[in-house]
Formats: C-alpha cells, sequence, structure tokens
C-alpha cells in the first residue's frame, strides 16, 4: 500500500545551527555524560518554567524521571494514586513498582484531560498522590487542581510529557506541581536525538536529594582526603530523603543531548504556534463537518503535540473514515491512548476497573491525525482535502 502521509514517529527536523551545536559537542564534551552541556540544560530549562535554578534534572526520558518522582513519594501499605485513565502507560506504572495503588480518574470529554471534579470523585483517605496529565499538548486546570491537592494534603505530580511550552494564566505547565516530568522522545515538540526527560522538584530537601538518586548514589566524601584518590576516586553512599532510603539509579542524559535540548529551548515557543497556527487552520477548514469534534484553543493553553479528533457519529463511522482515509488516501491516522484499565497489563495486576466514561467514549471514536511539525504546506492541504472527501462519502 503506497502511504503519502505516515504518522511519524519522529516530529521535527533539526536545523543547521542544531546540528552544528550536536557535532560540536561530539568533538569537545569532556566528558560526555554529567558535564557543562547537562549544567547549561537544566539552567535554560528552569530559567524557560521559571521556576528556581537547580530544581530541574536532565534525564534519560520521561519514565525515568516518573521513576524517580514515584520514589520520592514514599508510598506505604494501602497507599493510592489517583491518575487518568486515559493516557499512556509509563504515567502510571512506575508508581505501582514502588508500591502505590492506582485509583482511575476520568477526563473531560471536550478537553480529555483529567478536571479537579473528576479528581475529587476519587480522593480517599488512603490518597498518597495525585498525577496530572497534560494530554496531547493541553495544560489542565492547575489552579483548581493544585488548590484541591493542597486542601488535601495531597503530593501533585505534573505530567507534563508533552506539553512543554503550554501555559494556564501565564504559568507554564510543569511549574505547579510538587514535581514534574517532561519528555524530549523523538515524537514530542522538543526532542533530544531519540530520548531524554526532565524531572522538576519543588522541595529543596528533595532536589538535594537527585543527583545521587539519578547517578548510582554517587557523592562526595563527608571528610577532607590528603590524597584524592583515598580512599576512592568519590563515595557511593544510599540516598535519603526525609530519613528514608532510596535505592539509586542511573539515569544520566549525555552531554551531546543535553546540548541539543539547550539549543532547541530557543525555538521551542517558535515550534509550538507554528502547530497550533496549522491546527486552527485545519479545524477551522472542517467546520462543515460537525462529525468531527476537535478540541480547539486558540492560545498557549495548547501547544497542538498531536492532533486529535472524536468522531460523533460513533466507532463504525470512526474506523470507516480510517480505512478510507490509508486505502484511498494513503493518509495513516492512528488512535491512540487505549483506557489504562483496558490493558491485559494493568487487569492482571488488580487494577482493571474503573469509572471512566468519558475515557471510554472518547477512546472508541478518536482519531489522531498525522501532525508532525514537518509536514509540508502541500501534505497538509492534501490531508485537508482528502479529510473532506472522506467525510462527504461517509455522509
Amino acid at each position: 500500500m503506497d502511504i503519502k502521509i505516515n504518522f511519524s514517529g519522529r516530529s521535527l527536523r533539526y536545523t543547521e545551527e542544531e546540528i552544528d551545536v550536536v557535532v560540536e559537542a561530539m568533538r569537545n564534551a569532556e566528558t560526555l555524560t554529567q558535564g557543562r552541556y547537562r549544567d547549561e540544560f537544566e539552567r535554560k530549562f528552569a530559567s524557560y518554567q521559571e521556576v528556581p535554578p537547580g530544581t530541574c534534572f536532565a534525564v534519560t526520558n520521561g519514565c525515568a524521571a516518573l521513576e524517580m518522582s514515584a520514589q520520592l513519594c514514599r508510598f506505604k501499605p494501602g497507599d493510592e494514586i489517583v491518575i487518568p485513565s486515559h493516557t499512556f502507560t509509563a504515567s502510571c506504572y512506575p508508581y505501582i513498582k514502588k508500591g502505590a495503588r492506582p485509583v482511575w480518574a476520568d477526563i473531560d470529554p471536550h478537553t480529555r484531560v483529567a478536571t479537579a471534579e473528576s479528581i475529587e470523585k476519587r480522593i480517599t483517605p488512603h490518597t498518597r498522590a495525585v498525577v496530572v496529565v497534560h494530554l496531547y499538548g493541553y495544560a489542565a486546570d492547575m489552579p483548581e487542581i493544585t488548590r484541591l491537592c493542597k486542601e488535601r494534603g495531597i503530593i501533585l505530580i505534573e505530567d507534563a510529557a508533552q506539553a512543554i511550552g503550554a501555559e494556564v494564566g501565564g504559568r507554564k505547565a510543569g511549574s505547579f506541581g510538587d514535581m514534574s516530568i517532561f519528555s524530549f522522545h523523538s515524537h514530542k515538540n522538543l526532542t533530544t536525538l531519540g530520548e531524554g526527560g526532565m524531572l522538576y522538584v519543588k522541595d529543596k530537601a528533595a532536589a538535594a536529594v537527585i543527583p545521587a538518586l539519578r547517578h548510582n548514589g554517587h557523592c562526595d566524601y563527608a571528610f577532607a582526603r590528603q590524597d584524592y584518590w583515598k580512599p576512592a576516586m568519590g563515595n557511593v553512599a544510599v540516598p535519603r530523603f526525609e530519613g528514608e532510603k532510596l535505592m539509586p539509579n542511573n539515569f544520566c542524559l549525555g552531554e551531546v543531548e543535553c546540548a541539543l535540548g539547550a539549543k532547541m529551548l530557543d525555538r521551542i515557543d517558535s515550534i509550538n504556534d507554528e502547530k497550533r497556527a496549522r491546527a486552527l487552520h485545519f479545524i477551522d477548514s472542517l467546520r462543515g463537518f460537525p462529525e468531527l469534534e476537535f478540541h480547539r484553543v486558540a492560545d498557549r493553553r495548547h501547544n497542538y503535540h498531536l492532533l486529535a479528533a472524536r468522531m460523533t457519529a460513533g466507532p463504525r463511522k470512526r474506523d470507516a473514515f480510517m480505512r478510507a482515509m490509508l486505502a484511498d488516501k494513503g493518509i495513516k491516522c492512528v488512535v491512540q491512548y487505549i483506557p489504562l484499565d483496558r490493558y491485559d497489563f494493568y487487569r492482571e495486576l488488580g487494577f482493571g476497573e474503573a469509572d471512566c466514561p468519558n475515557a471510554d467514549a472518547f477512546f472508541d471514536s478518536m482519531i489522531s491525525f498525522p501532525f508532525q511539525h514537518w509536514l509540508s504546506e502541500a501534505d497538509l492541504d492534501y490531508m485537508l482535502q482528502a479529510t473532506r472527501d472522506v467525510m462527504t462519502t461517509l455522509r
């Protein structure tokens, strides 16, 4: 089958300046990990997020950031974590690994993210933490969710993997929570050569633990050494947070990736703005087909990492549309984010029960269009006309 427009796993084409930065780091970085490029990336990221320096930590990927946030929660037997059922699996399983029981929250049918109301319905005396996922690039209602979690004394974690640059009331997504995670996977609006991530930790005591937690428990000796090699080049200790022992990891992001990430921060806002403008053009051009329900947001609350719609005519019409788009037009749309309670993985673990009708209904009728930043204007116009043609035929 001839695919004219694929749903690509690569969102961006790098500029010559970005390529030059990578080459420069390859030639000159000393060492190739945990050096000055990492420090610059973390500093620039904190500045971009408008959070204090020393609170952002580059890691191998978004899941690594989630793993460390789960460790810092220090779950006890019986603890629960409220999380949307409609999200990518990595948003959840790190917390299960550390002992939490997930409780599934529903999403708003229009914004496709959890709300303060849907989260509050799932809070119990056992709730230790809440994970808010800014899915598709749209920032959830963080002022209300933050207020709710503060009132209840609950740890708030933002999964901003898809939402770099999205804003709520002038504040960046990922700057509200006690902890936040970001992903720089190849599919995101900011990418660092395939994988990469960032962890934000608000609490100073927790942030102080991250360097050792991220890098094998490595730390300095607590005493002066007459000879730098005695007793060893560096110490290894068990990271401790508020008296509790945490097992270390190796989640360090390489210098080349950090150099690229720091450089890409210079144009992330323009990338987001360009994708938003294209999304609005696509959405507005399909107003004559209300069967396709998009989420239209004209400001920076949405970075349009993805361009998703709901087929209001139902799952059968959705399936017919996607078949025709591929077979007749060579355009590969996809369906994303099956509610986690419907995966065999979570059912086998005993987490297959959920009351999330909005998440179920959206998944069963959703369509995600190819929307990588590097799509040409000609390809975008072709996809738009193809969508009109297929929708007209299906009426």
